[in-house]
């Protein structure tokens, strides 16, 4: 734990998960373009240099309007920024919104059998329309599911094609078992061709399920998620805005969950205490402190704030074995 705890932490240690809603009717929020462009101009300002999103976030909006905010202001790639995206899931521009949100008729369905999954016609376009819309080539494009339907050997070859033309430099993976990480990273292996950089996978104190297996594997695991739905940020039995006018199912699944795990979540509280700090940055330095790049979604300069000062928290190895102890 000594190495863990006694790491140098830095702003880059967190990226941002932009996504941004257009309408009302997705999850009840709404964002303008003024809100989206001044919320990432002060991540961009402050050290938060990566950007993570996919492209049916919004059913290509998000990566159209980071690709707006790089060119508004001149914002150069390399150094300077790099953009994570994703691609799987069935979107189409011409419809308010992803396809995977929206009831699909049977001939809906095949309309879209070729623009989803990880086939290689979807796998080429998808990335042609992403560059388009970010105005830029892709710093890693990560596969959002795993697609039992397609061949691996036709996926990898082109993942490994879109990184030869210079539309992706590196490529990641999300949300698979890591078994079927291992064996997509076999195939690239054995044909010599580009491998996964990293896979992003849900990671926090309430779910730690595919850790074990990525230390084993020496797979690169890029956390979503630190706390858990918002979980971990909130006092059990307080209710946030958003559970207050959220009639979702999820919402009520998550109450349920607090009190599965109110001692965890009363641990964080009482450590933010000691601390003086947010309780939504105690889970997140935890995630850092397993020398992890966490991804934070964040919908307000406030929120980004306080993303920041988790970067500031160092934890004792009492501290962290306070935090596991029931795990």
């Amino acid at each position: 734990m000594t190495k863990l705890v006694e790491q140098v932490q830095s702003h880059h240690n967190c990226w941002l998960h932009v996504i941004w809603f257009q309408k009302l009717g997705l999850n009840g929020l709404k964002m303008t373009r003024k809100k989206f462009f001044q919320i990432l101009k002060h991540c961009y300002d402050i050290g938060f240099r990566t950007f993570d999103t996919a492209d049916v976030y919004s059913n290509g909006e998000s990566e159209r309007l980071l690709g707006e905010f790089l060119k508004e202001f001149n914002i150069k790639k390399g150094n300077s920024g790099y953009l994570l995206t994703k691609t799987y899931f069935p979107m189409d521009e011409t419809l308010v919104l992803a396809m995977v949100e929206a009831p699909q008729s049977e001939s809906g369905v095949l309309d879209l059998v070729n623009q989803q999954g990880l086939s290689r016609k979807h796998i080429l376009q998808a990335v042609k329309n992403s560059v388009e819309r970010l105005g830029t080539y892709i710093d890693v494009l990560q596969i959002h599911r795993f697609d039992s339907t397609t061949p691996i050997k036709g996926t990898m070859k082109a993942l490994n094609d879109v990184v030869e033309n210079g539309d992706v430099r590196y490529i990641g993976a999300s949300s698979m078992l890591p078994t079927q990480f291992v064996e997509m990273q076999a195939v690239a292996d054995k044909y010599d061709w580009f491998q996964f950089v990293n896979v992003q996978s849900q990671y926090n104190l309430l779910y730690r399920k595919d850790e074990r297996d990525c230390k084993k594997h020496n797979i690169a695991l890029t956390p979503w998620s630190p706390n858990y739905q918002s979980l971990l940020t909130i006092s059990v039995g307080v209710e946030s805005i958003r559970s207050k006018t959220d009639k979702s199912s999820l919402i009520e699944i998550c109450k349920i969950w607090m009190l599965q795990h109110k001692e965890i979540i009363n641990r964080v509280e009482d450590l933010s205490k000691k601390k003086g700090a947010p309780m939504a940055t105690i889970p997140t330095a935890w995630v850092m402190a397993m020398v992890c790049q966490s991804i934070v979604g964040r919908s307000s300069v406030k929120r980004v704030d306080e993303a920041r000062e988790a970067l500031k928290i160092k934890f004792t190895e009492e501290e962290l074995a306070y935090l596991e102890k029931t795990l």
